[in-house]
């Protein structure tokens, strides 16, 4: 007999089944033992009547793996009304101690941390999966949208031999013998590769060395990049950016139904074909307006200010995104395209998502002789880059690209407060396992 899952068993009322899995709970109700079995499907009920099965199931610890053989019935009250009667029970495998973690309960009790430091238990929680069950559809979502617009899927080196974003904020390794670093981003090579296929795109780890300890920073994360040529500035950028958030949420909404309710998020973004777009002057203008704050004139957005911003989108727009343009030369890395009108700007964009900036990204630099400029300005060697800059030598189009981080998304999805929830086994100052 073929094993079923158990999103399956409704389609074998009266049949005799075969499911395997995890005993999820237990329970004793007269003289009726109901077992839950949890599967890569879902939940099912598992009703045992005879004294000798019964017997047998009332010494299991939960999780132990099991597989079960039975008739399914129709039951409005089981999960996904169907339950299994007349049931034989094989014992696959026994935990060697009982779970730290209760996965039994609809939502779990434990802290974060203790969640964190239990992760191979803990993200067998129905919840706690389902926020990778939307991650994994909104990976599908990106991919099909650039897909459908001809980028081509690329996977760059993790180690490299400088750093990407001429920063000290890098990972050193010992390269057999040589200095090397764990890679900022795919940046580099993903503009090499425009060169090659045009229009590239990336799904990877990113690396950051930055001692954060907060609730939306993580020292690995899950990096959504892509790149584009002969565009005509950074709004071109912007566009495919937004095709790809409108990718990522009809991707949740086809493929992840289920899990986007149990987690219980009742209204999925709607991504406008024109998202708003401030510049980072008047952005600036319309906080220090509102709030009596002296921000304009500081170099980058705060966390509350993007907040702020993010309100102000939804209230004057109906929008959970918005784009800010203009941000100045001074807090973007080298490779950045300057705004001709406004040499000290750039042409370069972060895109909120309610009140969490979520993208960045922009034009880049195309000629040669502008990277030779831009790191001698920085008093920069070109020695360290002279793998990255022949593709410019021999001649490259105007280019621009984004980075989307999915941790973040997914979190600011779900309703998540910490990153670090939406993450499979985070990576950040103090946590270097499991």
């Amino acid at each position: 007999m073929e094993r079923l899952f158990t999103n399956q068993l409704s389609a074998h009322v009266g049949e005799r089944v075969r499911l395997a899995g995890w005993l999820h709970h237990r329970r004793q109700l007269s003289r009726l033992t109901f077992l839950v079995l949890r599967d890569a499907g879902g939940l099912a009920q598992v009703v045992v009547e005879d004294d000798a099965t019964s017997a047998q199931v009332d010494a299991l610890l939960p999780e132990t793996v099991i597989e079960v053989e039975g008739r399914a019935v129709a039951s409005p009250q089981a999960p996904g009304g169907v339950e299994v009667h007349a049931p034989s029970v094989t014992v696959l495998a026994t935990p060697a101690v009982t779970p730290p973690i209760e996965l039994r309960r609809p939502e779990l009790k434990e802290q974060l941390p203790t969640l964190l430091d239990h992760a191979p238990v803990a993200l067998r929680h129905p919840c706690r999966r389902a926020c990778f069950e939307v991650a994994a559809a909104s990976l599908a979502g990106y991919r099909t949208a650039l897909d459908a617009h001809g980028f081509t899927e690329i996977q760059t080196p993790k180690i490299v031999a400088s750093a990407t974003e001429s920063g000290a904020n890098v990972f050193a390794v010992d390269y057999f013998g040589r200095p090397a670093f764990l890679a900022q981003s795919p940046q580099f090579y993903k503009q090499i590769m425009v060169g090659v296929f045009e229009r590239v795109y990336e799904v990877g780890p990113v690396f950051r060395a930055e001692p954060h300890d907060t609730q939306r920073h993580l020292a690995e994360y899950v990096s959504l990049d892509a790149e584009l040529g002969f565009i005509d500035d950074h709004r071109t950028v912007m566009r495919f950016a937004r095709e790809a958030l409108a990718g990522m949420v009809e991707g949740v909404r086809t493929r992840a139904e289920s899990a986007v309710e149990l987690l219980g998020v009742e209204l999925l973004p709607e991504v406008q074909a024109e998202i708003p777009t401030v510049d980072f002057t008047a952005a600036q203008e319309l906080i220090e307006r509102a709030t009596g704050e002296p921000v304009v004139g500081e170099p980058d957005l705060a966390p509350a200010h993007e907040r702020w911003l993010g309100d102000w989108a939804r209230r004057e727009h109906g929008s959970d995104f918005l784009f800010v343009t203009g941000f100045p030369m001074a807090k973007r890395p080298f490779y950045t395209h300057p705004d001709p009108a406004r040499p000290e700007l750039s042409n370069s964009f972060d895109l909120i998502f309610r009140g969490l900036e979520l993208i960045t990204g922009g034009q880049r630099l195309h000629r040669y002789e502008d990277y030779v400029a831009a790191l001698s300005a920085r008093g920069e060697s070109l020695e360290p880059y002279d793998g990255y800059l022949q593709a410019f030598k021999y001649g490259m189009p105007p280019h621009g690209g984004f980075a989307i981080g999915l941790e973040r998304w997914v979190a600011r999805l779900v309703g998540a407060t910490n990153v670090r929830e939406t993450t499979l086994f985070p990576r950040d100052r103090n946590r270097l396992s499991p």
